[in-house]
């Protein structure tokens, strides 16, 4: 019997990743408080806070299969996480349009006496917007709770001109190892 499998997060962009694979899970937000340190590399910060996410949450369930994750976006050296408000918003998309940047979505599993952690970067250009397409966009919300202040899968796809890499991992859950994880534990076979 295979213990139960926990998504560790609210967003649903990751729901509806891990549930195109066709694998049964439960929903638990995590309460571990996420930090953005900017001493810490990108991706030491995805792996530590998908752990941290998952780790939260198997306090309470230890017989589960738990998984974290969690996505940023770097430009030049700089972390951007979920903007603050419509102003930190605007302000990131007008840093990074026209421009390649990278996001970072890490993953780790946990249980059953295992700890596996994972992280995958993607190159993302959004195509260069204007200030009243910036306003207009930000306007709709969208960005307000995602890494670097656009959706791909939403309606910022309309700026993001070109990825390189995998396309899930841009939008919060790196899909092909997820399953390869899943699959080697039996949740898939």
């Amino acid at each position: 019997m295979l213990p139960p499998l926990i998504l560790a997060s609210t967003s649903p962009r990751r729901r509806e990743l891990l549930g195109s694979l066709g694998v049964a899970f439960t929903v638990i937000p995590s309460p571990y408080t996420e930090t953005n340190d900017p001493s810490q590399s990108p991706e030491r910060l995805v792996r530590d806070q998908s752990l941290g996410k998952a780790l939260a949450v198997s306090q309470q369930y230890p017989d589960h299969l738990i998984l974290g994750s969690d996505t940023l976006v770097a430009h030049q050296g700089m972390i951007l996480g979920k903007p603050k408000d419509p102003e930190e918003a605007v302000a990131m998309l007008t840093q990074i349009q026209g421009q390649w940047h990278e996001v970072y979505t890490g993953v780790a599993l946990i249980g059953a006496g295992s700890q596996e952690l994972y992280h995958q970067i993607s190159a993302v250009k959004l195509r260069t917007l204007t200030a009243a397409e910036i306003s207009w966009y930000v306007g709709t919300k969208e960005p307000l709770d995602k890494a670097g202040a656009y959706a791909l899968q939403g309606i910022g796809a309309a700026l993001v001109e070109e990825v390189r890499g995998c396309y899930s991992t841009v939008i919060g859950l790196p899909l092909p190892w997820v399953f390869s994880q899943l699959w080697q534990r039996g949740y898939l076979s």
